[in-house]
């Protein structure tokens, strides 16, 4: 898949924004990062959960990778030459729980300054 079109897809998916993150591009829901890129890279990383890696890294251990965040894997790095239905279905499935997890969280509100008395 290119970057284009994975951008199309993420896009389709309900309340997903695209705004830049770093040196990055970002796809977001309710604010949100659920998968992330460079235009210069052959890959996007996608954050899914330890259930969702562990079984697409079984699946697919030539196109996919473990993204490490210090001690920590966070995600997967994703060949752009992954089959397109593990690409889409991984965007899904970090998706789903993205916005799972902001359903339940009241919208963030801007801090209001302090009353002097």
């Amino acid at each position: 898949m290119t970057l284009a079109q994975i951008r199309h897809y993420a896009l389709s998916l309900a309340e997903v924004t695209e705004e830049p993150h770093f040196d990055r591009t970002s796809f977001r829901v309710r604010g949100r990062i659920f998968a992330t890129a460079r235009t210069t890279e052959p890959h996007i990383h996608i954050f899914v959960d330890a259930l969702e890696r562990d079984q697409a890294l079984a699946a697919y251990p030539d196109h996919i990778e473990k993204l490490w965040w210090g001690k920590e894997v966070r995600g997967l790095r994703v060949s752009l030459k992954a089959p397109p239905v593990a690409i889409k279905e991984l965007l899904r499935q970090a998706w789903v729980a993205k916005a799972a997890t902001t359903a339940a969280k009241p919208p963030r509100r801007k801090a209001r300054p302090a009353v002097s008395d």
